[in-house]
């Protein structure tokens, strides 16, 4: 299996939800999977509802790579997401990623840190939202 990266993640959680939540996350993620966003640790399974919730207010989000780097089993990337949400909304998040994957190319470990660059007080967190 090749590694994964953060543009094919995105992309299948939000623009291809008429995959299975499910396959997509054991795609990507390792089983013992374990992500901290903005200082908030989260594991698998908290993770898996944060895209679950993700897929009920997104309608399609535009990823755009700013800076991608691999080195053996760690990754790191600066992108932004441009979110259209289904109540007509706009977000556009830049995220900062420090990344570990498994063996088989799976992220691992995620560590990021998000900054609001468009949208309202009340999409801060989405993020982190479940």
């Amino acid at each position: 299996m090749s590694a994964t990266n953060i543009h094919s993640v995105l992309d299948e959680l939000l623009n291809r939800q008429d995959l299975p939540l499910e396959a997509v996350i054991d795609r990507h993620f390792s089983p013992a999977y374990r992500q901290r966003t903005n200082g908030c640790w989260d594991d698998r399974a908290g993770f898996t509802r944060h895209a679950q919730k993700l897929r009920e207010i997104v309608a399609s989000a535009r990823i755009e790579m700013l800076d991608e780097l691999r080195d053996g089993n760690r990754y790191a990337d600066r992108h932004r997401v441009h979110i259209a949400r289904r109540d007509g909304t706009h977000v556009v998040q830049e995220v900062y990623l420090f990344a570990e994957l498994d063996i088989d190319g799976r992220f691992l470990r995620v560590e990021e840190t998000t900054l609001m660059l468009e949208g309202t007080e009340a999409d801060r967190n989405i993020g982190s939202v479940q």
